[in-house]
């Protein structure tokens, strides 16, 4: 692509901008022109993002605008921006980018269905960043690109420069800025590539309900013969990724979809994958995608140039970035139909959920909401239990509406294309942490082996006296015993206590989104004194 690309209507005067390099081209750049990128022995390049290597969800701002204020969920979440401070910090992000040799431009998709896509344009300085958003969105044809006309939604990272901490309504040196008004999306004081992917996602979680397009931070396959879809939801550590590499099956995508009318949609045109402790017999599908065209992001790499994907010294959120076309069993286009399940993964670490629960819409609804999970307990002294995490609808740090609106979305669709939900607990069993085992790989491939093939719609079940859900009691491949909790703790009563006390944090979490439900989703929480 020619180095003349104008990208004055921006205030951007640098005469070198690249548009929509071949990646082979960005491995160049990047090699030249960025003193830290080197190329794996893998193929893949490997970046780094400098102090910043997460995401910074306290420094999201959204401008607060007579035209979208009524429609946000205002909080720790989406904090307000005055309009008059975004302009500054988009002033300072263009001052920046003016002030570089060299600019890269990516124009992308972000859907994989045509009718419902967003056009998006990323302008960067660092070729890792272009090749990032390569990656993670749509790429175009050649006659797509030709014929792009005018972004949706614009992107300006110009992260490598700090924002103005002393600027009215700035928290720190870092701000990524979000105006639903101007469709743009500012990057101050953070090269974290994932925060122009999250920006995107945000943005669908804003648009896609005004059209009725239910947006989902989850995964999806699909089943080879007939198209019908699955969808996974799951927070870190539920196996949201693993489970949803099946070989019986095809990849829709491993992170963002949209629900419409006519199916289901990945958003993105790649995955971003965690890299740490990563192995061939762990992970082969992911770990063979790492090769050329390919990021890793802030891995130690060796003297001779291999990956020591165990090593966290420079933080243990190390990530691969890799196109979907490199999954061998990936749908491409990245489209399905309406799916047959639905599928809710928690790792309960309590050791207290079921293997496998049927829900019913208002269940459904009030755990959607709730987004669970639990974490291990840590080795700080003193610290001997379990903790529970819940992020609504199982991608809070994204939402944009109130959480319910999303389960309204996800309760009318459900009810529309008669998709069956299921609670699938991915934790412990026998006793919380430190007590009990956690469930095998095997038997929660079973499950959803059983739930893809119908064998669970007749399958006998039995009512949790506590959270009320239908607990599936026989399911190929898992004994009988394992699938009620309680009668595989060595102490019933322990286990019951342990229900309750789980019942009673659900309760607490669900009193700050109570005032949004409706009456039959407020009764299907868990009764802590059953």
């Amino acid at each position: 692509m020619s180095a003349k690309f104008d990208l004055s209507q921006y205030d951007l005067h640098v005469s070198e901008v690249h548009r929509n390099l071949h990646p082979s081209a960005l491995y160049e750049h990047a090699i030249r022109h960025d003193p830290r990128a080197l190329i794996a022995d893998n193929g893949a390049l490997v970046a780094y993002s400098g102090s910043k290597t997460g995401r910074s969800p306290r420094d999201k701002r959204v401008v607060r605008h007579p035209d979208s204020e009524h429609d946000i969920w205002w909080g720790t979440v989406n904090i307000p921006l005055e309009t008059r401070t975004f302009a500054i910090n988009r002033e300072r992000a263009r001052d920046y980018l003016n002030t570089r040799e060299r600019l890269y431009c990516f124009d992308g998709y972000a859907g994989w269905d045509p009718k419902y896509r967003l056009k998006v344009r990323v302008i960067c300085s660092r070729p890792y960043h272009a090749l990032f958003m390569h990656t993670m969105l749509i790429r175009p044809q050649k006659d797509e690109l030709r014929d792009y006309g005018e972004p949706d939604f614009v992107i300006y990272n110009a992260g490598s420069f700090p924002a103005n901490q002393l600027t009215a309504g700035m928290g720190s040196k870092t701000s990524i800025d979000l105006s639903f008004e101007n469709a743009e999306l500012v990057i101050l004081g953070t090269e974290y590539a994932g925060e122009m992917k999250k920006g995107v996602f945000t943005v669908m979680n804003y648009l896609g309900p005004k059209r009725g397009i239910l947006s989902m931070h989850c995964a999806a396959t699909c089943a080879r013969e007939t198209g019908r879809s699955s969808l996974l939801f799951g927070l870190s550590g539920t196996g949201k990724t693993t489970l949803s590499a099946d070989p019986k099956r095809l990849l829709i995508g491993d992170d963002e979809h949209c629900w419409s009318d006519d199916g289901i949609f990945n958003i993105e045109g790649g995955c971003y994958a965690k890299a740490i402790n990563l192995t061939a017999e762990s992970e082969p599908d992911i770990y063979h995608a790492l090769r050329f065209g390919a990021i890793l992001e802030n891995v130690v790499v060796q003297e001779d140039h291999r990956v020591d994907f165990g090593d966290a010294s420079i933080t243990e959120n190390t990530r691969g970035a890799y196109p979907i076309e490199s999954i061998p069993n990936a749908r491409v286009p990245c489209v399905a139909g309406h799916p047959t399940d639905v599928v809710f993964l928690t790792c309960d670490a309590f050791g207290v959920l079921p293997p496998v629960s049927a829900l019913t819409p208002d269940h459904a609804m009030y755990h959607f909401i709730s987004g669970y999970t639990a974490k291990v307990a840590g080795t700080e002294e003193g610290v001997k239990e379990p903790s529970a995490t819940f992020s609504p609808c199982f991608g809070g740090p994204f939402l944009v509406w109130h959480p319910a609106k999303y389960a309204d979305l996800l309760a009318r669709k459900i009810q529309q294309h008669k998709s069956r939900v299921w609670l699938v607990n991915t934790g412990w069993t026998g006793g919380a942490y430190g007590t009990g085992s956690r469930l095998k790989l095997r038997q929660t491939r079973a499950i959803l082996d059983a739930i893809h093939d119908g064998s669970l719609i007749t399958a006998p079940r039995r009512i949790d006296p506590v959270f009320g859900v239908e607990v599936i009691t026989r399911c190929p491949g898992v004994p009988d015993e394992v699938l009620w909790p309680r009668d595989n703790w060595s102490d019933p009563i322990a286990y019951d206590q342990a229900s309750r006390r789980l019942a009673g944090l659900f309760t607490a979490n669900f009193e700050k989104y109570a005032a949004g439900c409706s009456p039959a989703v407020l009764d299907a929480a868990p009764n802590p004194g059953a």
